[in-house]
């Protein structure tokens, strides 16, 4: 793969090493992740917007949605059904420091998130149901009976 970089008449000499830290501080910022100074050599400790990972999950009998929300209580988690689009938001606060502790480093995610997803034709979102433990959220949206195959027997006459 040939590599296509532009060239700087008054660069007196290329550092691969200051190149990279360019490359890293840009992903960053696109990526909503680690921010540097302006030196690049050095983290700034940020708090990012974050959104829960989710996976989601059919049987014959139903979707499930599964949601990673680590460190939150069931009472700092909402769902709701609006014309057919389950919503699921929340808060994860921030501790501010303890007395006698300070922090170097802060990777976890704070802040209000909200994940909206299109019901399937085949649910019915007045039938949807959710269990919480262990910061997993797992939401039912069991399937109409509409939706289930039927056998038809043909009678050859």
């Amino acid at each position: 793969m040939n590599t296509l970089v532009r060239w700087d008449p008054f660069r007196t000499q290329w550092n691969p090493s200051k190149d990279r830290d360019e490359l890293e501080s840009r992903l960053a910022t696109m990526l909503a992740a680690r921010a540097t100074t302006g030196d690049g050599r050095k983290e700034a400790m940020t708090v990012a917007e974050w959104s829960p990972l989710v996976d989601i999950m059919e049987d014959e009998k139903q979707f499930l949605i599964r949601a990673e929300l680590p460190d939150m209580k069931k009472e700092q988690v909402k769902l709701t059904v609006e014309n057919d689009v389950l919503t699921i938001s929340g808060e994860r606060k921030y501790e501010k420091e303890t007395t006698g502790h300070k922090h170097h480093r802060i990777e976890r995610a704070y802040g209000s998130f909200m994940r909206s997803f299109s019901l399937p034709e085949n649910t019915d979102g007045s039938k949807v149901s959710a269990d919480y433990k262990d910061g997993l959220l797992q939401v039912h949206l069991p399937k109409s009976v509409r939706s289930k195959p039927k056998a038809i027997e043909i009678k050859v006459g």
